[in-house]
């Protein structure tokens, strides 16, 4: 096939010219492989077959990868096409009038709220431990942090006093998110009893401590929130920020506004925020139906 004799030379070309390490190398000739069996099986041979509607077809195809690999299959068609171009193998470069596919944002995993309270009522709270990992379920409900967040989240940024608590996000920003009843209430209960018998001299005013007096590293944290999923038997895919991800939908679901959410979880853009705001697809039909003044019946 005549694309695959000029493989080799352009992926020589970003060697020399681009300086591309052996990896991305191959990556390229990876995913070029790919772009030219789907051709080959759609009847395409050469360089004048090859239209945008056929580079078009070739990363619909894609549509089961994730945006990342989607992404880089079509860089790597626009560079190889470009390059043909250049080369004069070529008069026109049809890859430039194939956009960029818009592509969804995934929906973030999320607990249902019954899930979420047997999960809460799990912490045995009658030793230290168990009130530790009780105040840290409640606390990551009840703010929406993230987790690294929650491990170096500081005595001096509990706000009882006020209900609220002080966090430290991405790029040092500091906001203040209210810590809610329930989350206050297990906050003190670890503080009062618990966290002094946890600290060492070298604790500092880390809040959440490990039984040897230091804080908790993020995986630690997240084997004390698995073994509680895992033990209300809850099966769908739970990952750290699922707890996130359930706090600003609850709160959404409840009538929230989007902008409150989005101070509480420090997204700088509120796009970022609106993912959470998904309607059940039932729920739309049912108001069209409803709503929609062709959808109504004739009296």
């Amino acid at each position: 096939m005549e694309l695959e004799k000029r493989l080799e030379d352009f992926l020589h070309y970003l060697r020399l010219a681009k300086g591309l390490s052996w990896n991305t190398l191959e990556s390229y000739r990876y995913d070029l492989l790919k772009y030219f069996e789907y051709l080959k099986d759609h009847d395409v041979s050469g360089f004048d077959s090859i239209t945008s509607e056929k580079i078009s077809g070739f990363i619909h195809s894609l549509k089961r990868l994730k945006a990342t690999s989607i992404s880089r299959h079509l860089s790597a068609i626009r560079a190889f096409h470009k390059y043909l171009l250049n080369e004069e193998f070529v008069d026109s470069n049809p890859a430039e009038l194939v956009d960029s596919p818009k592509l969804g944002r995934r929906l973030p995993s999320t607990l249902t709220k019954q899930e979420m309270e047997k999960i809460l009522d799990q912490p045995y709270t009658k030793d230290d431990l168990g009130r530790r990992n009780k105040a840290i379920l409640e606390f990551l409900y009840a703010t929406g942090v993230r987790m690294s967040e929650m491990i170096n989240f500081t005595t001096k940024n509990f706000l009882p006093e006020v209900d609220w608590v002080r966090i430290i996000g991405k790029g040092n920003k500091e906001r203040l998110v209210p810590i809610g009843v329930k989350g206050k209430e297990a906050l003190m209960d670890y503080l009062e009893n618990s966290r002094p018998h946890l600290s060492k001299p070298f604790s500092e005013d880390i809040m959440f401590l490990n039984k040897r007096g230091k804080k908790l590293t993020r995986m630690g944290a997240w084997k004390v929130i698995k073994r509680y999923i895992e033990n209300v038997g809850i099966k769908k895919k739970v990952t750290p920020h699922t707890f996130r991800h359930s706090f600003a939908t609850h709160l959404l679901d409840a009538g929230a506004d989007l902008r409150a959410v989005q101070e509480m979880l420090g997204h700088a853009d509120i796009s970022t925020t609106q993912v959470y705001t998904h309607i059940d697809n039932d729920f739309i039909k049912q108001e069209h139906r409803d709503h929609h003044p062709r959808e109504k019946p004739s009296k």
